[in-house]
C-alpha cells in the first residue's frame, strides 16, 4: 500500500513542483555551476543507489557526511535550500523509481561503517530508505550512529499509515532541522 502511495505522491509531486524544480535548477547554475548533486547511498538490503539532491555546497566539497563539514561549506543559496528542505525535492525521483520511500530511515553514505554496522544489526536495511522519518523530525542525524540506528528501528517497528502521514506533515511544517553542519 505504501509503495503505491509513494509512487503516486512522487509522480504528482514531480509534476506539480516542476516550476520550482526548474527555478531552483536555474539559480543553482549561478550558485555552484552544477545544481544537481548525485551521491552513492546505501539502500534497502544494503544495495547502493544514486541519491539525487539539489547541490548546497561547492562542487569541490569532499563527499563526507554533512556533520563532518564546517558551516562555511554551504553556499548562501544552499543554506536557504536546506532550511526550507527544498534541497530534498529531487529525491522524489528516487521515490518514483522505487529506490526510496517518502518515509523511512535516511540513506547513509556507503563509507559510514559504524552506522552501517549498527543499522545492519537492528535490521534497518530491511526497508526502503526515506526522505524523512522519526529521526529527522527529532533532529537526530548521522553524527550519533547508535542513537540513529535505535530510533530508525523504533520507527520501522511502529510505522503505520497514520505515522507515515504524520512524519510527512511534521517535516512539511518545519519539524527537524535537516543534517547538522558544525
Amino acid at each position: 500500500m505504501i509503495r503505491y502511495i509513494d509512487f503516486f505522491a512522487a509522480l504528482i509531486g514531480l509534476i506539480c513542483l516542476l516550476p520550482i524544480l526548474f527555478i531552483v535548477t536555474m539559480i543553482g547554475f549561478f550558485d555552484t555551476g552544477s545544481p544537481i548533486f548525485v551521491q552513492e547511498r546505501m539502500g534497502r538490503h544494503k544495495k547502493p543507489f544514486k541519491l539525487v539532491k539539489f547541490r548546497t555546497m561547492p562542487v569541490e566539497t569532499q563527499s563526507v557526511a554533512s556533520h563532518l563539514l564546517g558551516g562555511t561549506s554551504i553556499t548562501k543559496f544552499g543554506r536557504f535550500l536546506r532550511r526550507t528542505k527544498i534541497d530534498e525535492l529531487p529525491q522524489l525521483i528516487n521515490v518514483f523509481k522505487g529506490e526510496m520511500s517518502l518515509v523511512g530511515p535516511r540513506p547513509n553514505l556507503v563509507n559510514q561503517q559504524e552506522l552501517i554496522i549498527k543499522r545492519d544489526a537492528l535490521g534497518v536495511y530491511d526497508v526502503l530508505p526515506g526522505i524523512t522519518g522519526l529521526a529527522q523530525i527529532q533532529n537526530i542525524d548521522m553524527s550519533t550512529p547508535d542513537l540513529l540506528a535505535k530510533v530508525d528501528k523504533q520507527m520501522i517497528e511502529t510505522l503505520s499509515l497514520r505515522e507515515y502521514f504524520k512524519y510527512i506533515l511534521k517535516t512539511a511544517t518545519g519539524s527537524g532541522g535537516g543534517d547538522s553542519v558544525k
